[in-house]
């Protein structure tokens, strides 16, 4: 029974379909994207007391995971406490009626954005694989799963360093000595940090899988990404900069290293791609 569903949808799937097919196929993908994201987020809204308390405001307790991990790792390492961070001000505060409502609103999508993007990347697949060769299946399916693994990895990068650094220098910073301004941080811009940096980190992570296809593309190659690896390094090692709190190498190289690293692997993928598209060129000559 299960093969001649099978054999039954490779037939509908062989046929060649017209434009407004196509679309209503890409309209139910998205349908069934959309509501997987919206019971995710359901879910995350009625949740709120572990997602606010437990995730959102995780880095606001000294306790935070990250610290603890920061705080040892400067203790091992020989520096004392250098890479100990301290939360500056722990108090967010509210300066309109509905902004706690929406801002519940918008973390609620965010998860439910995160916690499906594996499911929208299939759906995304299928959508993709009728127009798709035999040989191109395997490393389509391939790109779906790491494609996702990348973005869950940026997004705890965002979470578990980028922020946690970010905020509490920014917090702390004083234009003068004078003590006449004073940080007095709101929930809307504590919720607009925290999701910017998360989602734009596990954009960034995906770096690797843009490299892939603007290499397939031929718009990038391993000579240029190597040729200006210098000047990679001089941005990273500056974002290291900006986004660590305290001055120390250490602490300024936990952020550094994994996108040094990222960009290091996106050569690689390039040079894959090249490789691979030479080797075909030679069988079809």
């Amino acid at each position: 029974m299960a093969s001649s569903e099978q054999d039954k949808e490779s037939k509908e799937e062989g046929k060649e379909m017209t434009f407004l097919q196509h679309l209503e196929a890409l309209r139910w993908h998205l349908v069934r994207s959309a509501a997987v994201i919206m019971i995710f987020a359901i879910s995350a809204f009625c949740m709120n007391d572990f997602v606010f308390d437990t995730v959102i405001f995780g880095p606001l307790d000294q306790n935070f995971i990250s610290y603890r991990g920061l705080c040892a790792l400067g203790y091992k390492m020989g520096m004392g406490d250098v890479m100990c961070i301290k939360v500056a001000n722990p108090h967010l505060q509210t300066l309109g009626a509905s902004e706690q409502f929406f801002n519940h609103m918008w973390i609620s999508f965010l998860v439910g954005l995160i916690l499906a993007f594996p499911v929208v990347l299939w759906e995304l697949w299928k959508f993709v694989r009728p127009a798709l060769k035999d040989k191109e299946l395997g490393p389509v399916k391939v790109f779906a799963v790491i494609a996702s693994i990348l973005f869950l990895i940026g997004i705890c990068f965002g979470y578990f360093l980028l922020f946690p650094m970010s905020y509490n220098f920014l917090v702390s910073y004083q234009v003068s000595s004078s003590g006449i301004v004073q940080t007095n941080n709101t929930f809307d811009d504590y919720i607009s940090l925290i999701s910017t940096m998360t989602l734009v980190s596990g954009i960034i992570f995906e770096m690797p899988v843009l490299v892939y296809f603007l290499t397939k593309l031929t718009l990038l190659t391993p000579e240029f990404m190597g040729k200006y690896r210098k000047h990679a390094v001089i941005v990273i090692l500056i974002a290291a900069a900006v986004i660590t709190p305290s001055p120390d190498i250490a602490s300024q190289m936990v952020v550094a290293v994994p996108m040094y690293l990222l960009y290091e692997i996106s050569i690689f993928v390039s040079r894959y791609v090249v490789r691979k598209r030479e080797k075909a060129e030679k069988m079809n000559a």
